[in-house]
């Protein structure tokens, strides 16, 4: 059967914007808190931003140069580009419909309001035209545009005014005003009786528009926003030195080429006019507000202070219960293999366990990858100690992990300047996978300590991604690590490993040899089952490969947060898939893989989703979990997330995707449930160590079979 039938795939766009839906379905329900559900729409606004500045920009390239992709649905980048346009629309207009009909009414009843500057009282007034005086005024710059003054390359996602004006002599004007990005956005008014009123910065400047146009006439004042091609793009076997050619290239970012135009609703045809042609943009790729521009600023307003009731109750991360009451770690992980829940459990423990290598007289070198840090990441600082404490320390920083250039950048360069060895990544592959790597001189002889995830080495992200981590000291994990340091930062091209399958090496292999071996026992008519908990199922080869499965009578069930290229329920076809996606509070981020295997259980964690770059253009890791009990625990969790009958949906023949028909069934919270597993244990253990302080001597004694003395 020919498996490359275009009706056999979502586009992967397509089904990018079917996630945002999810993520927009949660702002519109309504019984989400209020500010969660404000928290929501900013996010769908976010991911589109990001949306446009690399998956759209890439399309508009692919069309201007005439390449045609192969995408497997068979869609050129015009046509792709035509249909996320139409999709988009819809959102937007959904986006304003949920934020003027219903989240922004809701805040009023609760005392919050947002006024036009006609509405505020006397006070109100006063010190609102004081701060645009004292404050604003200073710091706008109107920018005329005439013949010896261009259209001005405004940054990207920035908000702009855009203002029509006439002189004494009637000619017409036109100049651009950018709104500051260097104070508060939303803008505090003075009220009582429990009130909190505010006013749009954009508004207040808007309505003192005159003031920086003496001796004209304003036409009309309008507001826009350009979103820009950000997507970095340069020839890295080319480069003579990646550090120089990424922070040049970051530079450039801000001044791409327009790929999306917003506007305010009331805008004047001749500005509309004029912005289009300046922006060489066509009606598809201006879209109209039905409110303030850029929707991601209710993501800060969200934590207003003083409306607890509005939002989540906070879920603390908890201690990890194999480490308390233990001050060494090492120990702890030499006793037996650990797995981190994150962020029900604490990240502190990975970021203890980096601390503790620093300051041991016996840990000889350390060794991690970073894609992603944070701002002040306690990481990095506990690498700089171990250096100043005389270790060798290895560090591989990606520099090319989007949107975090600068920050790793940053974080490179203090590395470097501390003594540790900082390799800037490799030329034409990411690395991705996270590991950290502890060499420890012991009595016994030299003993490697390994942390392994499927997320971050970021402190901040861990308090809201779920992922998994995992520490163990077995030799057959320390010597594949080691093998794969070597090859990172050396020549070493070794694809034999004991326990990690290593993309671009051997992962594609590995994952392939495990979905056919389903399909074989199948055949056979064993029982064969597949799970996968990812992020993304974009991969070709590995949807055909599922296809296959399913056709032998494979059970498999995907619990894909995002894109899914892969589509269920074709009779005959992958009418034994199902294809599921949980939208929480936490952004899921797991990924974890089980194959029933005879029987004999395989189940595997990785840094990698099953889409074609973190297979071919990244380097990535899957590695097995083999202890009994952290085995069933990962099995645990994925019954848990299938068995959601809240946050829980399915994907439809057509793509979209379904809640749960909840009737008759009880209410599971996957996410919720995680969590209070993480509190009951911590509890049980202190439970269980304070009967231990109180267990009487003779008792104990007894029990020994000796007299007491």
């Amino acid at each position: 059967m020919d498996l490359s039938n275009s009706s056999y795939y979502f586009n992967r766009e397509l089904s990018w914007l079917e996630f945002n839906d999810r993520v927009l379905e949660e702002a519109q329900d309504k019984s989400n808190l209020l500010m969660e559900r404000l928290k929501f729409l900013a996010i769908t606004a976010s991911n589109l931003d990001e949306f446009f500045m690399v998956r759209v920009s890439n399309l508009w390239e692919k069309d201007r140069d005439s390449v045609s992709e192969g995408e497997p649905t068979g869609l050129t980048p015009l046509q792709q580009l035509r249909l996320i346009s139409r999709k988009v629309h819809q959102m937007v207009t959904r986006q304003y419909s949920c934020l003027n009909r219903s989240i922004l009414p809701s805040l009023e009843r609760e005392g919050i309001s947002f006024l036009q500057y006609s509405k505020l009282n006397k006070r109100q007034r006063e010190m609102a035209d004081r701060y645009f005086r004292s404050t604003i005024y200073p710091i706008l710059t109107p920018m005329a545009i005439d013949s010896s003054r261009p259209f001005p390359l405004l940054n990207n996602k920035t908000i702009n005014i855009i203002i029509e004006l006439s002189d004494e002599k009637n000619t017409s004007n036109i100049a651009v005003l950018q709104i500051p990005t260097v104070v508060s956005r939303i803008i505090s008014l003075p009220s009582g009786g429990g009130q909190r009123q505010f006013i749009m910065l954009e508004d207040l400047i808007t309505e003192h528009i005159d003031d920086l146009f003496e001796g004209h006439v304003v036409q009309s004042a309008s507001l826009f926003r350009i979103t820009r091609n950000s997507d970095i793009d340069f020839d890295e076997e080319d480069a003579e030195d990646l550090l120089d050619e990424m922070e040049r290239s970051i530079k450039q970012r801000r001044w791409g080429a327009p790929v999306r135009l917003e506007l305010e609703k009331n805008m004047s045809r001749t500005s509309r006019a004029f912005l289009e042609e300046t922006l060489e943009l066509d009606d598809e790729d201006i879209y109209v507000s039905g409110g303030p521009l850029d929707l991601t600023v209710w993501m800060a307003f969200s934590s207003l202070a003083g409306f607890d009731s509005l939002r989540n109750a906070p879920l603390p991360p908890q201690p990890i219960v194999d480490f308390l009451g233990r001050d060494d770690l090492f120990e702890v992980i030499r006793e037996k293999d650990i797995l981190i829940h994150h962020p029900y459990e604490s990240f502190d423990s990975i970021v203890n366990f980096v601390k503790q290598a620093a300051n041991d007289p016996n840990v000889l070198a350390i060794k991690q990858t970073l894609y992603r840090v944070s701002g002040d990441s306690p990481i990095i600082h506990a690498l700089i100690q171990a250096v100043e404490n005389g270790k060798q320390v290895t560090v591989l920083v990606e520099l090319k992990a989007r949107f975090d250039e600068e920050n790793n950048i940053i974080w490179a360069k203090k590395l470097e300047e501390s003594g540790c060895h900082v390799v800037y990544g490799l030329t034409g592959l990411k690395i991705h996978c996270k590991i950290c790597l502890v060499v420890r001189k012991e009595d016994d002889g030299i003993r490697r300590y390994i942390h392994m995830g499927t997320g971050n080495y970021n402190d901040s992200t861990a308090k809201i991604y779920t992922d998994l981590g995992f520490f163990t000291c077995k030799e057959t994990f320390g010597s594949d690590v080691s093998k794969l340091f070597n090859v990172l930062t050396g020549y070493s091209a070794s694809s034999s490993w004991n326990k990690l399958a290593v993309a671009p090496l051997t992962l594609r292999e590995m994952f392939l040899h495990y979905i056919d071996s389903e399909t074989r026992n199948a055949k056979e008519g064993k029982d064969a089952c597949i799970i996968a908990k990812l992020n993304s199922l974009v991969d070709v080869g590995i949807i055909q490969a599922l296809y296959r499965a399913s056709m032998a009578g494979v059970r498999i069930r995907l619990i894909v947060r995002g894109m899914c290229c892969l589509k269920s329920g074709i009779e005959g076809i992958s009418d034994n898939i199902m294809v599921m996606s949980i939208v929480d509070r936490f952004l899921e981020h797991t990924r974890i893989f089980y194959f029933e295997n005879g029987g004999n259980h395989k189940l595997f964690l990785s840094s990698a989703d099953w889409m074609p770059r973190n297979l071919n253009r990244r380097v990535e890791v899957a590695f097995p979990i083999e202890a009994p009990n952290l085995k069933e625990q990962l099995v645990d969790i994925l019954e848990m997330c299938m068995s959601d009958t809240v946050k829980l949906r399915i994907q439809q023949i057509d793509g979209s995707y379904e809640k749960v028909d909840r009737r008759g069934k009880e209410h599971i919270q996957s996410q919720l449930r995680f969590y209070q597993q993480a509190v009951d244990r911590v509890q049980a253990y202190r439970e269980k160590t304070k009967n231990k302080i109180f267990e009487p001597i003779n008792k104990a004694v007894e029990s020994s079979g000796e007299p007491p003395s």
